[in-house]
């Protein structure tokens, strides 16, 4: 049982505001910096794409997309930990580094300290116009791992969906500064909730 509300259209900046007191930085065109952290995650992008398409990727073989992922973050992770820049799992407010949430990536222009939050994720290539939800953001202040003013990007890695034998054919770099989200909140019920001996009027139990 669930009666939900919705919020359509909720910038994402303003959520990552209201949640942790820090913004979202826009990427500027023509800004010298943010040039060289599009170029170096763009370079990423091309070797892993060369390398997921390797005859011993890790993915051969694999049935479901989704048992990728980890493969995908981990390669990312070591190309983009090079010339002059740190690529680390965000901490979070405890100081651990956490795997799980978002943003996978937190990764600093060494020579600004200017941070990028990147978050990679597998997209069949025919599915780019589906509306089930591919992107989630849960704020949660003990384990929330956005620390700081930051880039907010998406790496959406494209595949052909031929399973076993995954072929992935390019990548989209998004800038999350503009995106919009929708909350839908929800009032749950379990079947022990539901079926509970004070508020039961009949049963009919299962035939002998």
């Amino acid at each position: 049982m669930a009666a939900s509300v919705a919020m359509e259209g909720v910038l994402f900046r303003d959520v990552i505001l209201e949640a942790t007191g820090h913004k979202v930085l826009p990427t500027t065109s023509g800004d010298k910096i943010d040039g060289e952290i599009i170029d170096h995650i763009s370079q990423a992008a091309e070797h892993l794409i060369q390398w997921l398409n390797q005859g011993d990727s890790p993915t051969v073989g694999l049935r479901r997309i989704n048992e990728a992922s980890r493969a995908v973050e981990d390669k990312l992770f070591k190309l983009l930990n090079t010339n002059g820049f740190a690529c680390t799992l965000p901490p979070t407010a405890a100081g651990a580094a956490q795997r799980s949430g978002y943003p996978d990536l937190r990764l600093e222009h060494l020579a600004s300290h200017r941070v990028t939050y990147l978050d990679p994720k597998l997209l069949e290539a025919t599915a780019r116009s589906s509306t089930l939800r591919t992107f989630y953001y849960e704020p949660k202040e003990a384990t929330g791992k956005v620390r700081e003013d930051a880039h907010h990007l998406l790496l959406g890695i494209s595949h052909d969906g031929k399973d076993g034998a995954w072929k992935f054919t390019g990548w989209d770099l998004v800038d999350l500064h503009d995106f919009r989200v929708r909350l839908k909140a929800e009032f749950q019920g379990s079947n022990r909730d539901l079926y509970r001996e004070d508020l039961l009027l009949l049963r009919r139990s299962p035939s002998r």
